[in-house]
């Protein structure tokens, strides 16, 4: 009996670290392929130089593909203005027709008009591609800015002031249009509570760099939606 019980408890450990492993090598299961939508979990790391749109895109791309997620083709929420001879790029242009899912499965918005209006976004929807809340006002650290370079319609800023960091392209000139993702800031007004754009980015090295973007409550972060 005492060897029986012995070999059956070592199966028991056996499967049991079996299962660690597996789970281990799982993506993270609050994901699902029908996610369509998600705040990035880190930033590229460079302040607003994101390599332009581009480099933006494969950020999310890269996040929703180790996700589980990364059969769709997805889009950085970001809006670019008018620079040597190149129209601007307006954000709710690139994103797709939606609907937008998270990674729950709860709707944000089912379509353009409804993303730039009453939408379902909110601390608790505004979810990273793992599923998790991005800390917002009164946590710590704050991680709330999300870079777009947008107006609130998804629209890109025209005239000479800069609101995109040269286009994604700058971390050292220019400042960013931010967004709160939890809809929360230092007031009631309007621009505290709104997701795509709440107010420049701002730092002693002017806006753009890593620092500047941690400095009011970022960390370089994006809205990533899945076009198709």
């Amino acid at each position: 009996m005492p060897s029986m019980f012995i070999t059956i408890s070592r199966l028991g450990m056996c499967a049991g670290a079996m299962a660690v492993t597996l789970a281990a090598t799982q993506p993270a299961s609050a994901q699902s392929a029908d996610t369509s939508f998600f705040v990035t979990s880190v930033g590229i790391g460079n302040g607003g130089n994101l390599g332009g749109l581009a480099g933006a895109d494969n950020q999310c791309q890269t996040l929703a593909q180790a996700s589980g997620a990364g059969a769709k083709t997805w889009r950085a929420y970001l809006s670019t203005q008018a620079a040597d001879g190149k129209p601007a790029i307006n954000a709710r242009d690139r994103i797709g027709a939606g609907p937008w899912k998270n990674s729950k499965g709860v709707v944000v918005a089912k379509d353009v008009a409804e993303l730039h209006g009453a939408n379902n976004l909110s601390k608790q929807t505004a979810l990273s591609e793992k599923g998790e809340v991005i800390n917002g006002r009164g946590d710590t650290p704050n991680r709330h800015d999300v870079l777009t370079g947008s107006q609130a319609d998804g629209t890109a800023f025209a005239g000479s002031d800069d609101r995109t960091c040269k286009n994604w392209t700058s971390s050292t000139q220019g400042a960013a249009m931010l967004g709160h993702a939890d809809r929360t800031g230092v007031d009631e007004a309007p621009p505290s509570k709104s997701w795509n754009s709440s107010h420049p980015s701002r730092g002693p090295d002017g806006g753009c760099s890593q620092a500047d973007l941690k400095s009011t409550g970022g960390d370089g972060l994006l809205y990533c939606f899945a076009a198709n």
